[in-house]
C-alpha cells in the first residue's frame, strides 16, 4: 500500500463548497477522493502539455531553425488581424 502524507490545506470558499457539493451527491466518498482525483487530471493536462511541447513545438522550433518553416513577426500578424477586424465593422 503506498504511503499515506497528510496535508492541511486552504481553499477559498466556493472550492470547498464544491467539493463538499460532490461528497455529498456520492460521486466521491470523501473530500480526499475529490482532492487526488483533481491532482490525477492536473497531472494528466501537464502530460498532456510536457508531449505537445517534446514532439509539435520542438519539430517546429527544429523546422525554423532549418530554414524548413518560416515564421511571421508578431506585429505583422496583428496588424493584418487588425485591418480584418476594421474592414468587418459596421460603418
Amino acid at each position: 500500500m503506498n504511503k499515506i502524507d497528510r496535508r492541511t490545506i486552504s481553499l477559498p470558499a466556493e472550492q470547498a463548497d464544491y467539493i463538499d457539493r460532490l461528497v455529498e451527491s456520492g460521486e466521491y466518498g470523501s473530500a480526499s477522493e475529490v482532492v487526488r482525483a483533481g491532482i490525477r487530471a492536473l497531472q494528466k493536462h501537464d502530460r498532456a502539455i510536457e508531449h505537445w511541447l517534446r514532439t509539435d513545438v520542438a519539430e517546429t522550433y527544429d523546422q525554423v531553425r532549418a530554414g524548413i518553416m518560416r515564421t511571421i513577426p508578431g506585429e505583422e500578424v496583428f496588424t493584418e488581424l487588425r485591418a480584418r477586424h476594421e474592414a468587418r465593422r459596421p460603418k
